[in-house]
């Protein structure tokens, strides 16, 4: 019975953990605005989360079949998410004409400008 609530409790703590790491992925998604901030905040909080949720559904199922098959989906998960990621961060770069570009704004120009006006 104490067994239980132990896998209980810690299984609920690594759920919990994957839904905070989900939220702050979506949090990230929205706050960037280039898009290769974008794809790292997502790449990072879709891993760290999906890893989190089903580690929690591991120990609230026990060890078995279905904690393998859980197990695999990770494996694969973590293979196949940074390959997305740079894919699509490369399709980015060759596709963004002003990406190397930086917006630099030089307080002295700010200042200078002020004074004629």
């Amino acid at each position: 019975m104490v067994w239980e609530w132990i896998r209980f409790i810690i299984a609920a703590a690594f759920l919990i953990t994957g839904l905070v790491f989900e939220v702050l992925a979506v949090f990230g998604v929205n706050r960037f605005k280039k898009a290769l901030n974008r794809i790292h905040a997502a790449a990072m909080g879709d891993t760290l989360g999906i890893l989190f949720i089903f580690l929690g559904l591991i120990v609230m199922r026990g060890f078995s079949m279905d904690s393998l098959k859980l197990f695999l989906v990770i494996l694969f998960f973590w293979l196949a998410s940074p390959v997305s990621g740079h894919m699509i961060g490369r399709l980015e770069v060759m596709t963004d004409q002003h990406l190397g570009e930086l917006l630099i704004i030089r307080k002295e120009k700010e200042e200078a400008e002020d004074e004629t006006v």
